[in-house]
Order: C-alpha cells, then structure tokens, then sequence
C-alpha cells in the first residue's frame, strides 16, 4: 500500500468531537467511523482521535446509550479538527464554557466542523458571522431568524468555508468528513475511506434533489427510473429531450416536468454531472489520454471536458489526475 503524501503537521492531526448528554448518535457515529477507527493500511500518519465532554457526569446519548469520554472541553485546546455532531435543538442554549473554548480554537487556527443540527453551536460562538453555511432543511428557518448574519446557502451537502465547514444532514456529514479527508490525504485517501464504508467518495446533487426526488411516486419511479438507468449505462451516448421523452411515453414538456420532480434538476443538468462524474471516475483509475476520457465520458473533445470539470470542480482534469494518480504510485 503506498504512502500517503499528508498535507497536515503532526499538530493539526488530532481530531477532537464534542460530546454533550442527548449526543445526537448518527452524527457521533460518522465523526468515529471517519476518524476515529483504526487504519493501518492508512500509515502512521493518520487521524488522532478524542472525545471531549461539555457535560459533567455520566451523559447520555440519544436512544438511551451511556458512554464515556477521553476528557473535557481542555480537549478542544489541542484539537486542529473540532467536529460539532449535531445539537440538542436549535432553541437549546449554548453553553458559555463551549463558546468560549470554540472562539479560541478557531482564533489560533483549529478547523471547526458541524453537522446537521451542530450548525446552531457554531453560529451561537460567532463562527459564521457572515460567511456561507447550511444546514438540515427542517433548521433552515429556525437558523435565519435567529442568527440573520449568516450566508444561508441551501440545496448543497456540505459548505467549506476554510477553516469552518457546514453539512446539511446527518448523512451529508459523511460527504463533509470524507471532504476534508480528501482535502487532507488527497482523492485515492478519500476513496479508500468511501470504499470501507461502502459509500461513493463525492455525491453529486443537493438537498432538493436529494430530500424531494429520492423517492418519486410510483407512477414516477416507473416512468422517469428506466431513463435514468438507461443514462447512467451510456453516458457518452446522446440524449435529447426529445428521444428521452418518446422513450417515456410523454410529451418534452410533460417530461422536463416529470423529470425535474423525480431529480430537482433538467435532463441536461443531470447528464452533465453524469458525464463529469465518470470522467473523474477514469481520470483517478488510470493515465488515459484526456481525448479518450473526454470521449468515454461523453465531451466531444479534451477542452470541453476541461472547461466543465474545471468549473465544477475548481481543479483541471490533469491536476486531478496527478493528484490521484501521484498518491496511489507513491514512492
């Protein structure tokens, strides 16, 4: 197994989670199983992990399971990854002694993560004053009305801010976490990781596409489903409206609307990332030419795929590939 090229200093390694009696359990749970296993495979360089108690006492997490700790809010101190798993209620008050150990993480340069729920934590410290957030859907407009200042940004899984990141969801917290693993290891890490965990290393879409056209009616599922399959089989193939629309038995208007319900976004749109995410797919595998992955992923040439992987993902399609490529070669 190659050696992993770290991009953090041995201090920034340790990550701490916050623990609190009514813990929100999933979002503890996806900190742990990202952070906190052991993985040897991963080099001595890996993650650090401990749990650092708000609470006195023996605590309690959400569906009655009791846990222990490795410490208290001193923990914070020596953290370079904070991550805030959710939180009792966005009307629940946040303690002082968290605030004030959370501003002085994040004034000596410790990254602070939340998720879900954990978003009211971080706004309640000061840490989102006018920067870009989100949040589970359902807290949206609790977050609005009580912290004004902030960058709601909605239909997105994660926000990175830099040294604070948001994630909507409980699940969207995996994306987050495998995020900054990507950010700290690079993409073969995060692969990796996403592959233990039996999960894709980066989703595509937004919570609408997610929470609102996950599940179509089964009219739907059975109309716009086999469209879908028939797309991911043959992204490079081509998909006009109109031939999607004779294939589903309905006419292009009736289509974009039935296909916008079941997706949250257009048949173009979602071709799009389709295409773009088999090109990344390819690009990490193997040392194609760019023409043959652009092909392969549907662009008819090597610069369109350059401009849209580009604008999509801030990165040229040979940076990433070296990128991916340089890691899984190793020395």
């Amino acid at each position: 197994m190659p050696k992993l090229q770290v991009r953090l200093s041995p201090a920034d390694r340790l990550v701490v989670v916050l623990a609190y009696d009514g813990l929100c359990t999933f979002e503890f749970g996806v900190a742990v199983e990202i952070f906190g296993l052991p993985r040897p495979e991963m080099g001595a360089d890996w993650y650090r992990f401990a749990v650092a108690a708000l609470d006195p006492g023996p605590m309690q997490a959400e569906g009655g399971v009791r846990f222990l700790v490795d410490g208290g809010l001193d923990l914070l101190d020596q953290a370079g990854t904070i991550v805030v798993p959710g939180w009792r209620g966005a009307e629940i008050p946040v303690p002082e002694a968290l605030v004030s150990a959370l501003r002085a993480a994040a004034a000596r340069g410790a990254r602070i993560l939340s998720i879900c729920s954990g978003v009211f934590v971080l706004a309640a410290a000061g840490l989102l004053d006018g920067r870009r957030a989100t949040t589970h859907w359902r807290h949206a407009e609790a977050l609005a009305i009580r912290h004004p200042g902030i960058r709601f940004t909605p239909d997105v899984l994660y926000v990175d801010e830099g040294a604070i990141l948001t994630s909507a969801g409980s699940a969207a917290g995996i994306d987050l976490c495998l995020h900054l693993v990507r950010r700290d290891f690079g993409p073969v890490a995060a692969n990796r990781v996403a592959r233990r965990l039996v999960v894709p290393p980066h989703r595509d879409g937004g919570q609408t596409q997610i929470v609102m056209g996950a599940v179509p009616s089964l009219h739907e599922a059975a109309r716009i489903g086999p469209l879908l399959d028939a797309m991911r089989a043959d992204p490079a193939g081509a998909w006009p409206v109109a031939h999607l629309a004779a294939r589903a038995g309905m006419s292009s208007r009736t289509l974009l609307r039935r296909f916008s319900a079941a997706t949250g976004t257009t048949p173009a749109r979602w071709l799009l990332e389709l295409r773009l995410a088999r090109a990344r797919d390819l690009l990490e595998q193997a040392d194609h030419p760019l023409q043959a992955v652009a092909e392969a992923a549907g662009f008819t040439t090597a610069a369109a795929l350059r401009q849209q992987f580009r604008r999509r993902f801030a990165v040229t399609p040979s940076a990433y590939r070296e990128s991916c490529l340089g890691r899984s070669r190793g020395p």
